[in-house]
Order: structure tokens, then C-alpha cells, then sequence
């Protein structure tokens, strides 16, 4: 992936436009050891583009930039049910051509008016599902993540999850090592899984413990421990479904699901920085052996361990 085109309309708004511009437009960071990407901002009319909070963009370039982007995305705007048929036709060329669509919050709908959702997974904004449902009833859309990759296509649930959406794609092109720096860059945490749901409840009312977070460090600290849920709650002082209901309530997801999450991200970075056989690294993470490294490894990443080195070793 070396270029980026991201199309910004009438009403843009600007949160979701910076959001892309923090990922995919910085300049080079040499510290960082992060790509650096031919950035693009285009509209279908250049010019001044009406903005949404009290200042405008102005944009050179039309939409001949999305012509040959590896990545073309769709920034949110306002008026997100009035879509312009260039727009259209460019996101269907972009798509035919084999490039990585991607739409952040209501830009979805973008996506459905020019037929991209039809069988796919999808999301948009909580607010907005209700209606993206509606209309486009052949789009299996999904209210309670924050984001959805399917196929060349991806979609955001918006605001702070197209952060979310934009590393996971970082993550899948350039490995954990170049997600990991370019969300410490934006101080962000370096993976929230896209299942995660839109609402996180906060703490139990009628649980007096601390917060989780110090637990959560100390088993990204520990992958190799016993962190059965009986393991975590005696260590938290709950009984386990107390710590399951608070678990659940303060990070969306089950903690089984939670520390598979941590242990394969681990898995990841160990894959990329050594050349320790897989074996080991299944024990140093805490899934015990190769063959259960290999299975949650495929199942949540899409492909075996040796394949993910192979790609991003080095």
C-alpha cells in the first residue's frame, strides 16, 4: 500500500477527516520506523468544500486521485443520505480494480447507495444503524462493533473507532510492530478488536472493587500465568461471576475472549522481532503448545503463524 486518497464532500466533518489524516497523512517519523504514504484529500468539485464546524476546507484535487490509490476512503459528512453519482462511480471503479475501500461512520452509506454493502458485513454509527438496516436490507449490518472487515471492504462505527478501524488495517498490511508505533504516535491504546461493542457499560454499581485496569495491565504483563476466569477473580477478591459480569461490563467482551486477544497480539509481535520456533512462542504467550497457538492465531488473524512471519518478519 503506498497511496492513500480519501474523498471529502460538502458538510465535511472535520473529526472524522482528522482521524484519517492521524494515520495514513503524517509525514515520515523516523523514530517511529512507520510508512509513509502518498496522502491525498480529494472532492468532486475542487475548491472551497463547506465544512461542518465553522470553517471550511479547501481541496485541489478531484476525484481522479482515487484512480490508482491502493486505499481509497470515504470521510463522513453531514448530509449523508445526498450522495453524488461521481463519488459513486469512482468508489465502483476503485472497488473493481481490487483497491481497500473504506468507510468511516455515515460515509457507510456511501457504500450502499453505490451496491458495495450487498451480503457484506457492515457497520455505522450507533445512531444510524437502525436506518443503514432499513435501507439497504441486503447488507448484514452489525450495531454493536466498532468496526467491520469484509473482504476489500471496511467499515467504521465512527468518531474514535475510525482510529480503531484505520490501525487494524495498519496492522493487517504492515504487522503489530508498525500498528503498535503509529498508535502510540496518536497516544491511543494499539488494539481495540472490532467486535468490541459501541456501548461499554461502566463499573457495577453494586461492585465496590477498583477498576480493571490494573488487572488488565498485569495479564498483558503475565500471558504465560493461569488466567482462567476461577485464576483472575481469586485475584481480583470476586467470586467469578461477579468478575465475569464486572468483566464484561467494563471491557465489552468475555475475558476468555479478552486474554485470546492479548495472547495473540503477543504471538504477533514475537513472530515479527525472532526467530524462536513456534513452539516456544506458544509457551512464552500461554497458549502451552503450537497446535493451540495455531488454532486461535488462524481463527482470530485469518492465517497460520508461519504465514504471518513470512509477511512481516523484518
Amino acid at each position: 500500500m503506498q497511496k492513500v486518497a480519501v474523498v471529502v464532500q460538502d458538510g465535511a466533518e472535520p473529526f472524522g477527516l482528522g482521524s484519517l489524516v492521524e494515520v495514513w497523512g503524517e509525514p515520515e517519523h523516523p523514530e517511529d520506523g512507520t510508512p509513509v504514504f502518498d496522502f491525498q484529500v480529494c472532492t468532486p468539485r475542487p475548491g472551497r468544500v463547506p465544512g461542518r464546524s465553522d470553517y471550511d476546507l479547501y481541496v485541489e484535487r478531484g476525484l481522479d486521485a482515487t484512480a490508482d490509490a491502493d486505499l481509497v476512503c470515504l470521510s463522513p459528512k453531514y448530509d449523508f443520505l445526498r450522495h453524488d453519482p461521481a463519488v459513486l462511480d469512482a468508489v465502483r471503479s476503485a472497488y473493481d480494480r481490487g483497491a481497500i475501500i473504506y468507510a468511516h461512520c455515515s460515509g457507510v452509506f456511501e457504500l450502499g447507495a453505490a451496491g458495495l454493502l450487498d451480503g457484506r458485513e457492515c457497520t455505522t454509527h450507533w445512531r444510524y444503524t437502525d436506518l443503514l438496516a432499513e435501507r439497504y436490507p441486503e447488507a448484514r449490518v452489525r450495531p454493536d462493533v466498532l468496526y467491520c472487515h469484509d473482504g476489500s471492504v471496511i467499515t467504521g462505527a465512527g468518531s474514535a473507532a475510525g482510529i480503531d478501524a484505520s490501525l487494524h488495517l495498519m496492522r493487517e498490511q504492515f504487522g503489530a510492530k508498525v500498528a503498535a508505533a503509529t498508535a502510540r504516535r496518536i497516544v491511543v491504546p494499539p488494539h481495540r478488536d472490532g467486535g468490541q461493542a459501541q456501548f461499554i457499560a461502566r463499573a457495577v454499581p453494586d461492585c465496590d472493587a477498583e477498576t480493571l485496569g490494573p488487572l488488565l495491565q498485569w495479564i498483558v504483563e503475565n500471558l504465560a500465568d493461569d488466567l482462567s476466569v476461577e485464576s483472575l477473580a481469586r485475584r481480583s477478591h470476586m467470586s467469578e461471576r461477579t468478575f465475569a459480569r464486572r468483566f464484561r461490563a467494563e471491557t465489552g467482551t468475555t475475558p476468555h475472549s479478552w486474554v485470546t486477544r492479548q495472547r495473540v497480539q503477543a504471538a504477533e509481535e514475537l513472530l515479527e522481532r525472532t526467530d524462536h520456533s513456534i513452539d516456544w512462542i506458544a509457551d512464552e504467550v500461554g497458549f502451552g503448545n503450537a497446535a493451540t497457538l495455531r488454532h486461535h492465531f488462524a481463527r482470530v488473524r485469518g492465517l497460520s503463524p508461519q504465514q504471518y512471519r513470512r509477511r512481516f518478519a523484518g
